[in-house]
């Protein structure tokens, strides 16, 4: 019996048909890997230039945004306009570059700023600050001294924690410049239960 004839007891390929498979393998590869690109490019984009996903760490901000709060900052905005009093931004930590703090703007370029008697003062009159507790006491500190006024200088921003007794912010290290501010906090998504849009108000 010529062998040629005899059935495929393995039940194997012939080198056409593992040709073909090979090559359709090799056509859903290269469509996965174009899709990942582009989804890839489209994340880079959003990512340097949209919006950026942001982790709380610590205690500065509660009890607005607490430890493990995740944050999306909206980094479009201030393209096109400034930054404004009550707005929660993300800056670059002035000591460490590498860093990123969150804190509020308290004063605006032009604006003077006082801290006394632990109240804050903006332009001589004490802010309304409705969104911390109302047992909240403001010290001054290393730059911002006890009852003495300074001026906030063009393109510079005061900044504040909203927890006063443990935040690092301008009354230590000054004024923030514009180019260190990457955006403003918009939307909290994480922990399920305080997700939602962010909305500063003065």
């Amino acid at each position: 019996m010529d062998s040629n004839n005899e059935p495929d007891l393995w039940g194997g390929y012939d080198s056409t048909q593992q040709k073909n498979l090979f090559d359709n393998l090799k056509g859903h590869l290269i469509d996965f890997i174009q899709t990942f690109v582009v989804f890839a490019a489209i994340f880079a984009l959003i990512y340097l230039f949209i919006a950026q996903p942001h982790k709380v760490s610590g205690l500065s901000m509660s009890p607005t945004f607490h430890d493990g709060d995740y944050i999306l900052t909206d980094k479009v905005s201030y393209r096109f306009n400034n930054p404004q009093k009550g707005d929660v931004i993300v800056l670059k930590n002035p000591r460490d570059e590498n860093q990123d703090f969150i804190k509020r703007v308290i004063a605006l370029p032009g604006d003077t700023i006082k801290v006394e008697n632990t109240k804050v003062y903006v332009n001589g009159q004490p802010i309304n600050e409705y969104y911390l507790p109302a047992s909240t006491n403001t010290n001054s500190g290393a730059y911002l001294t006890e009852g003495t006024s300074v001026n906030v200088d063009p393109d510079q921003f005061f900044v504040l924690g909203d927890n006063r007794n443990h935040s690092s912010d301008s009354r230590e290290w000054g004024y923030v410049p514009r180019k260190d501010i990457i955006g403003k906090v918009f939307l909290r998504y994480w922990p399920a239960s305080s997700v939602g849009l962010f909305k500063s108000l003065p």
